[in-house]
C-alpha cells in the first residue's frame, strides 16, 4: 500500500513534461497530475476530434500548453531542456492499428523517431529525471497463442502500429544501456492494454464508436466482436505509469519494460464489451466483420507479475466496474449535461481512494 499511496504525494510542486496531453490518455493523465499539485507542460499536436476531453476539461488555461510536432527533434529538445523536468511521461503518438495501414510514414516517423526525438533530448539533461516511454501492448511478437506476454517476451508486429512501438521499445533498451548507464536520467517504458473511459471520442475505438451509435439510435458496428483484448480502464495504466516514475525517481534499478494490464478476468472479446456497455445504455449491435478487412490481432494477454512484484501494482476496477465507469461519464457528460471536469475530477478521487483503501496481499 505505502508504494501505490506513495504517488499522492510524489508529484506536488514537481515538474512534468508530458507529451500527447491532448489526447484522451494525456487528458486524463493531465488532469491527475494537476490535482497531484504538479507543474505540468505539455507538448503535443492540437486535439485531433470534437469533441476533444482536453477541450472539454480546459487544460490549456491550467498547465503550460505548447503546441508542437513530436516528429521536430529541435523542438522537442528545446521544450525538455528548457523545462527541466523532474519527471518525464511520453504518450504522444499514432495510435490506430487501421489508421497505420493507411499512413505508414507517419505512424513510424511519430513513434519510433519522435521517441528518439525525446530520447535525445534527455541526453541533453544533467539534473536528475525520471522518464517513462508508453508504447503498448501490441509491441509483442504476437501468435496468438493464449500465453500471457511477459516483459522479456521478444518484440515483433504484424502491423505498421504495433511495429512501429516495437522500434520504440528497442530504441529507448538501446539508449538506456548506451547513454543512461550512471546517469540521472532514468529510462522506463510502459505497456498497457486495451484502454477505455469517458471522453475518449477517436475514430476505429469500439466504446466511442459505440457511444455515437446510441446517440444517434443506431446499431452499433462491431468489426471483430469474437477479438479479445485486455480491457481496463484510463486511470489503470496511469497509476501504473505514476507509479513506475516515482519508483524510476528513487531507485535505478526498476529502469526497464513493465506491463500494466487487467487481471485475467477481463481478457474478454470484444462482443463482452459491446454487451457490458449495453446493460447500462439501451441499444443492439450487429455482427459487421469482414473477413477480406486488414489484420488485426484476435487474441493478446498481458502478464503483470512484475509489475505487481516490483512496484505493488494491481488492477483495482475489474471488468464490469470499468465499462460502468465509462458509460456513466459519457451518459452524465452528454445526456444529463454535468461538467466533463466534474465527472473527471470525481472519478479520479474514486480511484484514488481506491489506491487508498485497497489491501494489497
Amino acid at each position: 500500500m505505502e508504494d501505490m499511496v506513495g504517488i499522492q504525494s510524489a508529484f506536488c510542486g514537481k515538474r512534468v513534461w508530458l507529451s500527447g496531453h491532448t489526447g484522451f490518455k494525456g487528458s486524463w493523465l493531465s488532469q491527475w497530475l494537476l490535482e497531484l499539485g504538479a507543474v505540468v507542460h505539455g507538448y503535443a499536436l492540437a486535439p485531433e476530434t470534437t469533441p476533444a476531453l482536453f477541450d472539454q476539461l480546459k487544460l490549456s488555461d491550467r498547465l503550460e500548453h505548447e503546441i508542437a510536432d513530436i516528429r521536430d527533434a529541435e523542438s522537442v529538445r528545446h521544450s525538455v531542456n528548457a523545462f527541466r523536468p523532474d519527471f518525464l511521461l511520453h504518450l504522444a503518438a499514432q495510435p490506430l492499428v487501421r489508421r497505420s495501414y493507411a499512413m505508414p510514414l507517419e505512424t513510424y516517423e511519430t513513434n519510433v523517431m519522435g521517441t528518439i526525438h525525446v530520447l535525445e533530448a534527455l541526453r541533453g539533461l544533467s539534473t536528475p529525471c525520471a522518464a517513462v516511454i508508453v508504447t503498448t501492448d501490441k509491441c509483442y511478437e504476437n501468435h496468438e497463442s493464449g500465453r500471457a506476454y511477459e516483459e522479456s517476451d521478444p518484440m515483433g508486429g504484424r502491423d505498421p502500429y504495433s511495429s512501429s512501438k516495437a522500434m520504440a521499445e528497442l530504441a529507448s533498451e538501446a539508449y538506456r544501456k548506451s547513454y543512461f548507464q550512471n546517469r540521472p536520467v532514468r529510462i522506463a517504458t510502459a505497456r498497457a492494454g486495451n484502454v477505455i473511459g469517458g471522453g475518449d471520442w477517436a475514430e476505429d475505438r469500439i466504446v466511442p464508436d459505440a457511444m455515437r451509435a446510441l446517440d444517434q439510435g443506431l446499431q452499433i458496428s462491431v468489426r471483430n466482436p469474437s477479438a479479445v483484448r485486455p480491457w481496463q480502464h484510463v486511470m489503470e495504466p496511469l497509476g501504473g505509469y505514476l507509479q513506475l516514475a516515482r519508483r524510476l525517481s528513487v531507485d535505478p534499478s526498476v529502469a526497464g519494460a513493465f506491463n500494466f494490464g487487467p487481471d485475467p478476468e477481463s481478457n474478454r472479446t470484444v462482443s463482452d464489451l459491446v454487451g457490458e456497455i449495453l446493460k447500462h445504455r439501451p441499444g443492439d449491435w450487429v455482427d459487421s466483420s469482414d473477413p477480406s478487412a486488414l489484420h488485426e490481432a484476435a487474441l493478446l494477454n498481458l502478464s503483470i507479475n512484475k509489475a505487481n512484484r516490483i512496484l505493488g501494482w494491481r488492477p483495482l476496477w475489474n471488468f464490469g466496474q470499468a465499462v460502468e465507469k465509462t458509460t456513466t461519464w459519457y451518459a452524465e457528460v452528454h445526456t444529463l449535461k454535468v461538467s466533463p471536469l466534474e465527472v473527471t475530477s470525481r472519478q479520479i478521487a474514486e480511484y484514488s481512494e481506491a489506491m487508498a483503501t485497497c489491501d494489497f496481499k
